[in-house]
């Protein structure tokens, strides 16, 4: 079995510490363990860690729907081809579906321009003993955004001047949007899958290569490529202005889908146990009623064990 304590000290390393200076080229995409220990040790140990979480998550996640208070709040942000479905599928695929509930958010609708940018993710935030996952999320508006500024025109907002004083301000709107969730019960998780370019050109390659891949191409993929240093530069400033205590940013190497999956399940499952959420006390009277039931069920049992003699 992994030694979690150990597991979840290193883990730190992947934590955007807040209030601090935070650099994205010192994150290492390809990070993989100790380049000491043979490749197939650490990938079995990060499948075992995989596994082990899996199955606790599915345990934690049931007690956090029977107690009906925290709800947790999961925001997965990425370039392309990062592995942010795959992280989705691969860490919950032992959580009970109607505890959890996974929105992905694409180009906004008209609807939605019609509101403030964080009006559509607020509407289906998940209630209390469930978990949400946002594919994507209100982030996009200080990334997709800020690479072209000129989306703000859509957004109708009377009087904007996009300026460091207009990125500031989402900068605070979010913070404080999180902070109010936090002081609500709802715990928030943040992870940037952190893909390197060339590992993107090979995942692109293999969706125009591999007709069982064709249907994730889309033409944009290779336009947006073309901006990734200005999408990095996106990334970094948001990372350190919107990890804080009651919501960090974990960058995660993401170069291998093993390494990425392993510590995104990892963080999830050891958040959720912190929350100490346990199944509803029982009082005195519902104790009664419940073993009025026992006794009832177990003199049908005796009984019918009766007739067949």
């Amino acid at each position: 079995m992994p030694n979690f304590p150990t597991i979840d000290k290193l883990i730190q390393r992947f934590q955007v510490e807040p209030g601090k200076k935070f650099r994205l080229k010192h994150c290492d995409p390809a990070w993989a363990g100790d380049s000491k220990v043979p490749k197939a040790e650490r990938k079995k140990f990060a499948e075992d860690v995989l596994a082990e979480n899996a199955a606790e998550l599915a345990d934690a996640q049931e007690r956090l729907y029977a107690s009906d208070s925290w709800s947790v709040l999961i925001i997965l942000q990425a370039m392309d081809a990062a592995g942010k479905d795959g992280t989705i599928k691969h860490v919950l695929r032992g959580v009970n579906p109607q505890g959890c509930q996974v929105y992905s958010f694409k180009h906004p609708s008209a609807e939605e321009l019609d509101h403030n940018f964080l009006w559509r993710c607020m509407k289906v935030l998940p209630e209390r003993g469930r978990i949400g996952i946002f594919n994507r999320s209100y982030y996009e508006d200080v990334l997709i955004v800020k690479v072209h500024p000129e989306l703000v025109n859509t957004e109708r907002i009377p009087g904007a001047k996009v300026n460091r004083q207009f990125w500031n301000g989402r900068y605070e709107d979010i913070n404080s949007f999180e902070e109010h969730l936090s002081r609500n019960g709802t715990k928030i998780l943040k992870f940037f899958l952190n893909v390197s370019k060339e590992e993107q050109r090979k995942r692109f390659l293999e969706r125009v290569t591999d007709p069982k891949k064709y249907w994730k191409f889309s033409p944009s993929d290779i336009t947006e490529r073309g901006y990734w240093d200005d999408y990095q530069a996106a990334y970094e400033e948001a990372l350190e202005a919107t990890s804080t205590k009651h919501a960090p940013w974990y960058v995660v190497p993401a170069d291998h889908k093993w390494v990425s999956r392993a510590i995104v399940a990892r963080v999830i499952t050891k958040t959720i146990d912190d929350l100490n959420a346990q199944y509803p006390e029982v009082d005195d009277a519902k104790m009664a009623e419940i073993e009025k039931a026992r006794r009832i069920l177990e003199s049908e049992a005796e009984s019918k064990a009766a007739s067949n003699e």
